[in-house]
């Protein structure tokens, strides 16, 4: 039964990061494509915690936590860039 909803789940965060993509390429605006960037961002952690699941080890608990701290610090970034114009003041 695992294995089958691991499936599903799999499927679904899969579909959503081709939905992230296609609102990163057709975003109307900068702000639209950091929403999507950081949905992005979280649908890869989602798939990292159900693969280390699957595999059965915690190494991918701590790469999800890797990813997660770059992520933050990326949207971070990229929202001051284009807020501010740079980024280190």
């Amino acid at each position: 039964m695992i294995e089958a909803a691991l499936l599903f789940t799999t499927t679904c965060y899969g579909v959503a990061l081709l939905l992230n993509l296609w609102r990163i390429a057709s975003g109307p605006d900068a702000a639209d494509r950091i929403l999507a960037l950081d949905t992005m961002v979280i649908n890869v952690i989602a798939l990292l915690v159900l693969y280390g699941i699957w595999r059965g080890t915690a190494i991918y608990f701590e790469a999800a936590m890797l990813v997660a701290m770059v992520g933050f610090v990326s949207t971070v970034a990229y929202c001051r860039f284009l807020l501010r114009g740079d980024i280190i003041e």
